[in-house]
């Protein structure tokens, strides 16, 4: 078990849903954060929150899609603290389409903030982290990276390449004293799904919750986490028939469906 205290961490898409809640509960494991996302208000009251226990938090609104704007990102935290101990990279947005009606925009911009969005940071930690034989990264992707969900194609696409990417980035640092994480959450109650209604048999977790499994994971240095438990049910399914899959899919209307409007 690692002890965190100290520990200088860096969260992406930090300033709501999954990323807040895991730079508060990494604040409350000891660790300092550094605060990354486009809105730098809501950043601000992230970084109340952390100061309240007592730890340091530095904001640094950036957009994680330009490889510009996340080099400047690494190298603040890195002047402001001298090293990097753990990144999260949290950032995301739920984009979905029919295939029958996708484009090569809606695609790309998928794959601009829930790919590239990730693999951007943690280029630009990596060599730190590497120079110094310890580190941790934590790629938080989806359920939809191990089982796509209709009509979820750009989404799909961006988390199935993320998880791909995370699974060779832990082959490829193992023995460097750098660990890698990847995280599978179901569906979190988080603003990136507030339209959206789901089947009680896949409700929605709260980001606290995938917040205590990534801390954890990093604690334990864990290779995969998948939150809630029961999701790994699916996968299962799946695994023994993707047809069975695909019927559990349609049975239980796991797409969701939008909330109706008062």
């Amino acid at each position: 078990m690692q002890d965190l205290t100290g520990r200088i961490a860096l969260v992406t898409g930090a300033s709501s849903g999954i990323g807040r809640a895991t730079a508060v509960a990494l604040a409350r494991a000891g660790a300092d954060v550094a605060l990354a996302a486009r809105r730098e208000p809501l950043l601000e009251e992230v970084a109340e929150d952390i100061r309240a226990l007592g730890r340091g938090a530095l904001v640094i609104p950036t957009d994680v899609t330009s490889p510009s704007a996340v080099s400047q990102l690494i190298a603040r935290v890195l002047a402001h603290w001298g090293r990097l101990d753990i990144l999260v990279a949290c950032a995301g947005q739920y984009i979905r389409s029919p295939i029958r009606e996708l484009t090569p925009e809606v695609l790309q911009q998928s794959l601009a903030v829930n790919f590239y969005g990730s693999v951007y940071p943690v280029l630009e930690a990596l060599p730190h982290m590497l120079s110094r034989g310890a580190g941790h990264i934590v790629l938080v992707t989806s359920m939809d990276g191990k089982k796509g969900l209709p009509p979820d194609a750009p989404y799909v696409a961006a988390k199935f390449a993320l998880s791909g990417f995370g699974e060779v980035l832990r082959q490829e640092l193992h023995g460097t004293g750098v660990g890698v994480t990847v995280v599978f959450p179901g569906r979190v109650d988080t603003p990136l799904i507030a339209d959206l209604e789901v089947p009680r048999i896949s409700a929605k977790i709260p980001p606290e919750a995938v917040a205590r499994a990534i801390v954890r994971a990093i604690r334990r240095r864990q290779a995969e986490v998948i939150v809630p438990f029961q999701a790994r049910l699916l996968l299962l399914v799946n695994f023994v028939s993707p047809r069975l899959g695909d019927w559990a899919v349609r049975f239980f209307r796991l797409e969701g469906w939008a909330k109706e409007r008062a």
